[in-house]
């Protein structure tokens, strides 16, 4: 009997060790866990941003492409209004204002070609501050989910979605508490860039919609615009000036209204940066 009694008090601190091991090892495998689905979010993240960049720069080489096929024509078109030019003089066919004015024509197609040069160094420089933004909004919003807001570059214009379901309750126009936080990540990437002005925009689904004051979707669609602007102008103190507010209803869908999946995705919230196009309108102002 006291053999029994000695044997379960040695026994006692290998059993209480054991058990502590075991509950930081379940631990510890809980925080890898965590850890690892996190490490390949942030490895999907890399490849959507990688794949974007991979089709921005096909695009980018299109563009070049039809910008050197423009150059050689110009370069052809100086060779050969020089060697007309030379001979007409030469055999005295044409007079001397003739020849200053065709001497003007080739100093035009000069400009042209330095104002097909300023226009690309434009153009580059419009993508890699895109590129930059699109990387600032998603590094202050982190690792939020993508069907609930998605940030992207379409033919040069950048365009931050964030769905009714993050931003809104079902048929109402008040901002959520939750939403207010992403909006604040926004503001703040947004407000780094004083020169950037940008439109909110309200999409609705084609599900027909009336309550109180609001009469269908347009009625929709244009509070919830305005609910967020006057958020980020109110609460995080963006230039009202730079921003406007737009309803489009249901009338402007990402896919067909056909299944539940595809009206969610059309019920979303958009904010588009703006092109500054002042810019290339200056451009093409003649000298």
């Amino acid at each position: 009997m006291y053999l029994r009694q000695a044997l379960l008090v040695a026994l006692a601190p290998v059993v209480l060790f054991s058990c502590v091991s075991t509950k930081k090892f379940k631990a510890e495998q809980a925080k890898y866990t965590t850890l690892n689905d996190s490490y390949a979010k942030l490895q999907n993240d890399l490849k959507a941003c990688e794949d974007q960049k991979a089709e921005e720069a096909r695009k980018k080489a299109a563009l070049q492409t039809e910008i050197d096929n423009l150059n050689k024509q110009i370069a052809f078109l100086k060779e050969n209004n020089t060697q007309a030019l030379k001979q007409l003089q030469d055999l005295s066919v044409i007079s001397s204002a003739q020849a200053e004015s065709i001497k003007k024509s080739m100093e035009n197609i000069g400009a042209k070609d330095s104002y097909i040069q300023t226009l690309q160094q434009q153009m580059a420089r419009k993508d890699s501050l895109n590129m930059a933004l699109v990387m600032n909004l998603k590094g202050a919003i982190g690792n939020l989910d993508d069907k609930d807001i998605n940030i992207k570059v379409d033919k040069g214009v950048v365009y931050i979605d964030i769905s009714d379901k993050l931003l809104f309750k079902t048929g109402k126009y008040d901002v959520t508490e939750e939403a207010k936080v992403v909006l604040g990540k926004v503001a703040t990437v947004l407000k780094n860039q004083p020169d950037i002005e940008f439109m909110v925009e309200g999409h609705t689904d084609n599900v027909p919609f009336a309550r109180g004051v609001l009469l269908d979707n347009w009625d929709l669609s244009v509070k919830r615009a305005t609910s967020v602007v006057r958020i980020l102008q109110n609460q995080y103190g963006l230039d009202p000036a730079k921003m406007s507010a737009a309803g489009r209803g249901e009338y402007s869908p990402l896919m067909p209204n056909d299944s539940p999946e595809s009206k969610a995705a059309n019920r979303r919230t958009r904010i588009v940066i703006l092109p500054q196009l002042d810019q290339f309108f200056k451009l093409l102002e003649r000298k």
